[in-house]
């Protein structure tokens, strides 16, 4: 089966404590996320990971933040927020900006798709990559799950792909937000599953 390992937004400003937008609870899943990480790598399937590339420009950043369409600054490019977490750092990964690239540079192993906005699909380059690698299945992790999580397994779901998230990967910030977005992915015929099972499936 061709799958895909998709990491969502792992990043410092979401992931630790002193994070300009920490969700609560996500670095106790860091171990978990590494897991998912050597697991995939080690069984040779593509690692896409999605990362917020901010500049205090952009749409989403604001002053006064409604925390729904805009944030406070976070995830600024060049800064310690905006890297990833150790526990899902990427060896060698082919950077994905908002330009559309010829084919022949979406190739590899590992994959880092930055965005501007909740939405992956909002960079041009997600679409045609999800083309190339045409996975069979998407095995989801990472923050938050009602917001960037939500958005990208929509947007799956939409694209007639097959889903599995992982629980114990995922942390979200409103619990009755979280419990709409996967009662949602339930009715959407997306798979529940945890870091143990994956990480068997993938022996």
């Amino acid at each position: 089966m061709r799958r895909v390992l998709w990491d969502v937004d792992t990043q410092v400003d979401f992931m630790l404590p002193e994070g300009k937008l920490y969700v609560r609870g996500a670095e106790e899943t860091a171990a978990a996320m590494r897991r998912l990480v050597e697991a995939a790598r080690a069984a040779g399937i593509p690692h896409v990971a999605s990362a917020d590339d901010h500049e205090l420009t952009d749409n989403e950043i604001s002053e006064e933040p409604d925390f729904s369409t805009t944030y406070p600054p976070h995830c600024l490019r060049g800064t310690r927020g905006a890297r990833k977490i150790p526990e899902t750092e990427q060896q060698d990964p082919v950077p994905l900006a908002l330009q559309p690239l010829p084919e022949e540079w979406l190739r590899g192993r590992e994959f880092l798709l930055l965005k501007k906005s909740f939405d992956v699909f909002a960079n041009p380059n997600t679409d045609r990559l999800l083309e190339l690698l045409d996975p069979e299945e998407i095995v989801l992790f990472g923050v938050a799950t009602d917001v960037c999580d939500d958005a990208a397994i929509r947007a799956f779901l939409a694209r007639r792909r097959r889903v599995v998230f992982v629980e114990d990967a995922a942390r979200g910030l409103d619990d009755d937000r979280v419990a709409r977005c996967t009662a949602a992915w339930r009715e959407g015929g997306v798979e529940f599953a945890t870091v143990e099972a994956v990480t068997r499936s993938l022996v």
